[in-house]
């Protein structure tokens, strides 16, 4: 399987990250999954698994702690780029977050965020309204059950048993 060369790019604070050490353990047209440890060591954040859902604009990551217990899964609102000759993708982080916690809770967060990166000139409306509708289609996704599909996509790649 080919690798390709993963960005994740951020608007506040900026910045572009190569995400050099992830390892690609799936890829389609549709979705490209990794796993990874953190970039820059955190107190509770350890390691975890990324799924990008190419055609949704949605990363869905699942967040592990140094013990290897399960802290969330977090999902970004991103759009991406990409470059066919160097088969190289750039995600950006439209800010909006969705957090599933263990326990079924439910948290939406950042979206000042988002409301700040427009008022700076670093989103545009259309991507705003990209976002948004991102979201939506994610919290519709949790609501009806069918987040669980996309939970189960990434265990199957998930050797730890959590």
């Amino acid at each position: 399987m080919n690798a390709p060369i993963l960005y994740r790019r951020r608007l506040i604070p900026s910045e572009t990250l190569l995400l050099k050490d992830d390892v690609m353990l799936y890829r389609d047209e549709y979705r490209i999954l990794t796993r990874w440890n953190t970039i820059r060591p955190k107190k509770n954040l350890h390691h975890g698994f990324s799924c990008y859902l190419l055609d949704k604009g949605i990363k869905v990551s699942k967040f592990y702690d140094h013990k290897g217990e399960l802290i969330c899964w977090y999902c970004d609102i991103v759009s991406q780029s990409y470059d066919l000759t160097s088969d190289t993708y750039i995600f950006t982080d439209l800010l909006a977050d969705v957090l599933v916690y263990p326990d079924g809770r439910l948290k939406v967060v950042d979206l000042d965020e988002m409301a700040d990166a427009v008022e700076q000139g670093l989103l545009s409306e259309e991507m705003l309204l990209k976002g948004l509708r991102r979201t939506n289609w994610l919290l519709s996704k949790i609501y009806d059950g069918s987040f669980k599909e996309i939970q189960k996509f990434i265990n199957q790649f998930d050797t730890s048993g959590t």
